[in-house]
């Protein structure tokens, strides 16, 4: 059941992150250290577990209090029906940013920006200069944003890998629209040469290539940031490439959206420091 809307005397301005499960999200802390750096005493943001069949009765339920949502699994496709559609999420077909506005809802999709902030900051260090070819392992939601931020990023020939070959075969639209030559290769198959491989699978999905997949591409990014360092970031920190990790599009994105629910802009290294302080070991942990 989603959990009851909170009860507050005052004039606070109220943001969430919903999703299910929602437990492991690192986004209250990350946008509370925003809000504090940023002087918003009256921001508030916490965590609720919403599923795609409550959060149409979540959303309906928010009070004129209420200034934005994250959205993350499994929430992104039925947010679309939600709101006025950003041309983003338009293009990528997922949102995870819900806004109310004075005329409106508006959903927008900042995980194109956060994927496109984390590689462009990876190529501020040796090992990213210029992506021309990408692999993307894995064809749902955020393989849409992923094909979407690679090719604002000059990309234009992508493989997507895939178990399901026929479900990567709908990404075949959006890489035309994006003037992309686009591949579609079964699981298991070899994996091209690449400026950049981008793992959009869940935990474990990636660790039985992980050896051939680090060794395929310059820059690894995997977008998982639970259970860190997973096998393919083990595997490309061994073969010496650059690593990129789920907590730098977590920050990247994050900081898109502090923007849109608060008109403010705030540094994604800001959240991503929360982010690591949040996961580091409590130095009275046995």
């Amino acid at each position: 059941m989603t959990q009851p809307l909170p009860e507050r005397g005052g004039a606070v301005t109220r943001c969430a992150v919903l999703g299910s499960p929602i437990a492991h999200s690192l986004s209250p802390v990350m946008h509370q250290a925003a809000y504090a750096r940023l002087g918003l005493v009256d921001w508030d943001y916490q965590a609720y577990q919403v599923d795609d069949q409550e959060l149409a009765g979540f959303v309906a339920g928010c009070d004129a209090t209420w200034r934005g949502l994250s959205l993350t699994m499994p929430l992104k496709f039925a947010a679309m029906s939600l709101g006025e559609v950003d041309e983003v999420a338009a293009l990528a077909g997922a949102a995870n940013t819900l806004i109310f506005e004075s005329r409106g809802r508006r959903v927008y999709n900042t995980d194109v920006g956060g994927l496109i902030w984390a590689l462009k900051s990876a190529g501020e260090r040796p090992g990213l200069e210029k992506i021309e070819t990408a692999t993307v392992l894995g064809a749902g939601a955020t393989s849409r944003s992923a094909l979407v931020s690679l090719g604002e990023l000059g990309a234009r020939r992508i493989t997507i890998v895939a178990r399901t070959p026929a479900k990567a075969e709908r990404l075949r639209g959006l890489a035309e629209a994006l003037k992309i030559d686009l591949t579609v290769q079964a699981w298991g198959t070899e994996l091209p040469k690449a400026d950049v491989l981008l793992s959009t699978v869940t935990a474990g999905g990636a660790d039985a290539v992980a050896d051939e997949a680090a060794a395929s591409a310059d820059v690894i990014f995997d977008a998982i940031y639970e259970g860190w360092p997973t096998a393919l970031a083990t595997a490309a920190d061994r073969a010496g490439k650059r690593v990129v990790n789920g907590l730098d599009l977590l920050a990247g994105q994050g900081a898109v959206q502090v923007h849109l629910m608060t008109g403010q802009q705030i540094d994604p290294r800001l959240l991503l420091d929360a982010a690591h302080l949040a996961l580091a070991p409590s130095p009275d942990a046995s």
